[in-house]
């Protein structure tokens, strides 16, 4: 944990703390327990797992900044990515993680568990659906999303959990900005706008990484997110 300590101070200027880092050793080792009897991430390695999940979440700093009090809803979040990094360095976080396979959403309950963080929601189920919740509609200052769909489909679970105001985030790697212009229409028709892309860079990792920034400056209109499958089987697209 010393190495990943350096690279999140040198990389991200992030000055972990013996408790965070503790929880992050507890959280490896889970994941480590975990994979042993099912397929709860394709990374298997201690050392990568402190660079491609753990680091690779933290990036997400990069573009919040000083905003530990607000909330935040991470999107087919899997193992718990970026999402319980973030609320490890953040405590004072609201956030609710948002997975619909089943034994991966208990993983993450297991965590919150074991960490013993506290205001931290886990749900099981699709985005689409989450997005309609009144309790979650235009309700969350951040969104975040990793390595869960296409962008046109993102921002079509993203953008209806924003209020206007919030912003989200997707982390991509090469096709960024193919993925930005592609998603273009979507993101004008669902209320967003393309602030920026951060390329960013981790210790080891060759491929491109970039995290696409996405503003909410418009409601949402109430027919989106469509009902669940749709976003990706037809994405929104410009009508020839």
């Amino acid at each position: 944990m010393y190495e990943l300590a350096q690279q999140a101070y040198t990389t991200l200027g992030i000055q972990l703390t013996p408790a965070q880092l503790n929880a992050l050793e507890l959280y490896e080792n889970e994941i480590l327990k975990w994979n042993s009897r099912m397929n709860l991430t394709a990374i298997h390695k201690p050392n990568q797992i402190r660079v491609k999940h753990f680091l690779d979440s933290l990036t997400c700093m990069l573009v919040m900044g000083d905003t530990t009090t607000e909330s935040v809803i991470d999107i087919g979040t899997g193992a718990g990515f970026p999402g319980l990094p973030l609320k490890i360095i953040n405590p004072s976080l609201h956030l609710t993680l948002v997975e619909s396979v089943g034994k991966k959403a208990e993983f993450c309950r297991h965590i919150v568990r074991t960490l013993g963080l506290t205001d931290v929601e886990v749900i099981h189920n699709r985005a689409e659906v989450v997005g309609q919740m009144p309790d979650h509609r235009q309700n969350y200052d951040w969104a975040f999303a990793r390595a869960v769909a296409i962008l046109p489909a993102l921002v079509e679970y993203s953008l209806p959990l924003l209020h206007v105001g919030g912003t989200m985030v997707a982390m991509k790697g090469e096709d960024a900005h193919a993925e930005v212009h592609n998603a273009e229409h979507a993101t004008n028709i669902l209320g967003g706008h393309l602030r920026k892309l951060v390329p960013v860079t981790l210790p080891g990792v060759a491929e491109e990484r970039y995290l696409v920034v996405i503003d909410k400056v418009a409601a949402t209109p109430d027919a989106y997110p469509r009902r669940s499958g749709i976003p990706t089987k037809r994405p929104i697209k410009v009508k020839k």
